[in-house]
């Protein structure tokens, strides 16, 4: 059910009822108050596994009270762009950011890709203009882009000629509407699809061979410059490969530029937080757009008039403070069949993204995401002004001594700064080659040293997840933010396919969230000193504190076996009242899950999937992350961020979503618990006593814990990559008998 309020002119705001949902809610709120009086009423009782339960159930509480805060007040935004041109008769220009690190981790073809359908979207092409960074130095992503530029001069004018929606052209070609039934179309656009799809197929190949010949190929012309390049020790590249001002183009297009930033082996880099803060400073010496979007490199356009529909929210609000930034989901192209891995997210889109909404705090998410240029600087709503308690406040009326100090000793770029802080219209790039030999400057690595770049202005350094602490830099100074959910939907990429990888991308994401949550910027330290309300802190805790929830799941996890090998107890006797607890609270969790499934059209065994990964995500991935961050406290090691792997392919080999195993550690966790449980059920059945029941619940949870890892326990006896490798099976075995052995000593 849904209510409409007031809409304002380019959107309208539709608060969504779950009456069932909150029903569900406060009933398993009460059975978990319920649960935690029965445990401190019969503490004396019981000896140390019953204090621990009691222990993870209260933090399992509190993760289910900051997540109903969340989820509370669900709405939607629904844009109107067909009314855009009534409020707005000159779009304002918007600067986009494609950022790739790695040219074997993530493949040219899909920069490509991406890249291409920006060019291609429903915008003014002279009001847009694509940075493209290579933080790989590689002359392949340059030489792929290059040609790229070719054929969007005849595949954007195709698009906009039919009125394509599918703007990628991989996307396009692999579609099943591939002129069947041909009576359909014209003889002309059958003549012209061809000749699209063959230079997209020339256009592929020519980036195939040139990976395959990797670097013997001659670096000569345009390319010289790549020539003795090292990945870690290079100059700032900086090339104009589209200039839309140039004469003699019958179709104009955006403004296309390639930027590698400088790196030197004894300057830190800061990975995709400093690639943006470059991407920012070069765009405001060339273009200056008010607007920037950001996407990764494998994040295509879906929807051409997604452009149009963030304008609505930006443009629409009544105040500019409602509208910081604006999110659009991240969602997936090809999905596996019932997220086998569990990292679609599309149910937590559905009922968190839109709780989120709700309290106008959507998180955002690092790629799909339209900004406001003078946000990233720094700058506090106008309502707020210079009140933003602790925060050093921006604005466009500071000394040139603050501008120093804050932006860095580049005088054009102070300049641009001060019209975008002042909303002034941007400086129009009418001599490119001078504009990019001047952003060769702020594009050094050592332009940053001493400004505020990374703490008080642009993307947030000191952690792996700076698109999080960005966002909760925005919001602590007053802003809010908007979600914004078109159909189709905006932006699709591609999701992990495998089991390290998947694995290895959440223990980055709990790495940098739990890296957030101890530091001085944590949310709590936000509120207390900036203008982060109490909901919104409630909100960033629900994400930031996946690494500190591994130690409740695993004790829990673990607590079985315990008292199996301990011959103790944790949970009521099956004849006890108390059980019923249990039991009310395990039947409402699985029935409100499953509706939350069901309502979002996936499967029952999708269902399981999520819920079975989530188990194993938290006492493997989340863990490790949890780990890494006490090895940074403790200054024994620092943590790295890892590059997720980008692949297009989508296979049909049936092992495709089945589990698969390396040798790195974060499958250690996982593969000592399935040997505990299993050590303890052979110890507890052939012990149990069969006529009163006593342990039977503990028996229990221990084949449900084996059920959730039933992965590992298939990799037990596989081989090959489907196998846990015997390092990792030996290094669990010993952990498990250590931990028996001293449980018997207990």
């Amino acid at each position: 059910m849904a209510n409409a309020i007031s809409p304002p002119n380019l959107f309208q705001k539709v608060v969504l009822k779950y009456p069932i949902h909150r029903a569900f809610d406060i009933t398993i709120f009460f059975l978990l108050l319920s649960l935690l009086v029965y445990r401190l009423l019969y503490l004396s009782n019981h000896g140390f596994a019953w204090v621990l339960a009691l222990l993870c159930e209260s933090c399992f509480t509190f993760i289910w009270v900051v997540n109903v805060s969340c989820k509370w007040n669900p709405v939607e935004y629904k844009t109107y762009p067909e009314r855009l041109s009534q409020k707005a008769q000159d779009l304002p220009p918007v600067d986009m950011f494609v950022t790739s690190a790695d040219p074997v981790l993530e493949p040219s073809i899909l920069t490509v890709n991406t890249v291409i359908s920006l060019l291609a979207v429903d915008y003014p092409a002279d009001k847009l203009a694509c940075y493209v960074s290579d933080d790989g130095c590689s002359p392949i992503t340059y030489y792929s882009l290059v040609e790229a530029s070719k054929f969007a001069k005849i595949w954007v004018p195709f698009c906009k000629k039919y009125n394509i929606q599918t703007r990628a052209p991989f996307r396009y070609f692999s579609s099943e509407l591939i002129l069947t039934g041909s009576c359909n179309y014209s003889l002309e656009f059958q003549q012209e699809y061809n000749k699209m799809k063959d230079g997209y197929e020339e256009l592929a190949s020519k980036i195939k061979d040139a990976v395959e010949k990797s670097m013997e190929w001659d670096l000569i012309g345009d390319f010289a410059i790549f020539s003795n390049m090292e990945h870690k020790n290079h100059p700032t590249i900086i090339k104009v490969i589209r200039d839309q001002n140039e004469a003699g183009l019958s179709e104009a297009l955006p403004h296309l530029i390639y930027v590698s930033r400088e790196k030197r082996p004894e300057h830190p880099h800061r990975y995709k937080a400093g690639a943006m803060n470059v991407l920012t400073r070069v765009s405001g010496l060339i273009t200056n757009a008010p607007f920037m979007l950001n996407v990764d490199c494998d994040m295509f356009v879906n929807n051409p008039q997604i452009f149009l529909h963030a304008m609505c929210l930006l443009l629409g609000s009544k105040n500019e403070r409602e509208s910081g930034f604006v999110q659009c989901p991240q969602y997936f192209y090809d999905g596996l069949k019932d997220d086998p891995f569990g990292n679609q997210f599309v149910v937590g889109h559905k009922y968190m993204g839109r709780g989120v909404a709700g309290i106008q705090v959507p998180f955002y998410e690092g790629t799909g995401c339209f900004h406001r240029r003078k946000v990233i600087y720094g700058s506090c709503p106008d309502d707020i002004g210079n009140q933003a308690k602790r925060l050093t406040p921006v604005h466009g009326d500071l000394s040139y001594e603050e501008q120093l100090r804050i932006f860095g000793d580049s005088k054009e770029f102070i300049r641009s700064a001060a019209y975008a802080l002042q909303g002034k219209e941007n400086i129009s790039p009418k001599n490119l080659p001078n504009l990019v030999e001047a952003a060769h400057q702020v594009a050094g690595c050592g332009y940053e040293y001493g400004t505020s770049w990374g703490t008080e202005v642009g993307w947030q350094y000191g952690t792996a997840t700076e698109d999080v602490l960005t966002g909760l830099m925005i919001h602590g100074r007053g802003w809010r933010s908007l979600f914004c959910t078109p159909d189709p939907r905006a932006f699709l990429g591609c999701a992990p396919r495998g089991g390290p990888i998947s694995m290895a991308q959440q223990k980055r994401w709990a790495t940098g969230l739990l890296e957030i949550l101890i530091g001085r910027r944590s949310p709590i330290v936000t509120t207390v000193t900036a203008r982060l309300q109490l909901r919104h802190c409630l909100a960033y805790l629900s994400l930031l504190t996946w690494g500190l929830r591994s130690i409740p799941e695993l004790c829990y996890a673990v607590l079985p076996a315990y008292c199996t090998i301990t011959d103790s107890s944790f949970l009521p006797e099956v004849h006890e009242p108390a059980i019923y607890i249990y039991m009310a609270l395990f039947l409402s969790y699985v029935i409100y899950t499953l509706i939350e499934y069901h309502e979002t059209g996936l499967s029952i065994r999708a269902w399981w999937n999520n819920q079975r990964m989530a188990r194993i995500n938290a006492m493997n991935a989340w863990l490790c992350g949890f780990i890494s961050v006490i090895l940074k406290v403790f200054r024994i090691s620092d943590t790295v961020f890892e590059v997720t792997q980008k692949d297009q392919s989508s296979s049909n080999d049936g092992d495709e979503g089945r589990f698969t195993f390396d040798a790195s550690l974060i499958f250690v966790p996982g593969t000592t618990v399935l040997l505990l449980q299993l050590t303890a059920l052979i110890m507890g059945f052939r012990g149990m006593q069969l006529s009163d029941g006593s342990g039977l619940g503990e028996r229990l949870c221990s084949i449900m814990v084996v059920i959730c890892f039933w992965p590992f326990l298939k990799g037990l006896f596989a081989k090959g990559k489907y196998g846990i490798p015997l390092s990792t099976i030996f290094k669990s075995a010993f952990l498990a008998l250590c931990f028996v052995l001293l449980a018997k000593r207990a």
